[in-house]
């Protein structure tokens, strides 16, 4: 087996620091991430039925203009 040297086990040591840190890191912008999907899941829901209530009330507007129009 080779023998490591103190600066090398130093290094690894850093190293394995970094990555540990790296990977907290990440899993709270996972998280961050996650909870921003959801709101803009819930937000996006939202304007679709907005939308869609919108819709239905133009076309309402163009009947009751098509129906003017007749009358006239």
């Amino acid at each position: 087996m080779i023998l490591m040297e103190k600066s090398d086990l130093q290094l690894l040591e850093t190293n394995i620091d970094e990555l540990i840190q790296t990977c907290k890191k990440l899993a709270n912008e996972n998280q961050s991430l996650h909870e921003s999907k959801a709101i803009l899941s819930l937000e996006h829901a939202a304007l679709l039925d907005k939308n869609a209530q919108a819709r239905t009330r133009i076309k309402a507007m163009i009947a009751r203009l098509k129906s003017m129009e007749i009358n006239i």
